[in-house]
């Protein structure tokens, strides 16, 4: 095996989650508004 085949893996798992850390800030949440009927009691 290579010298450094556990620096390469660990570099490119750790491009791998900055990538996915920046797809996952990039998400679009739905915001949903409820409207409250005017009597509760209903």
């Amino acid at each position: 095996m290579a010298d450094n085949y556990l620096e390469r893996r660990q570099e490119d798992y750790e491009r791998r989650k900055a990538r996915w850390n920046l797809k996952k800030k990039h998400i679009v949440q739905v915001q949903r508004n409820v409207e409250k009927p005017e009597d509760e009691a209903l």
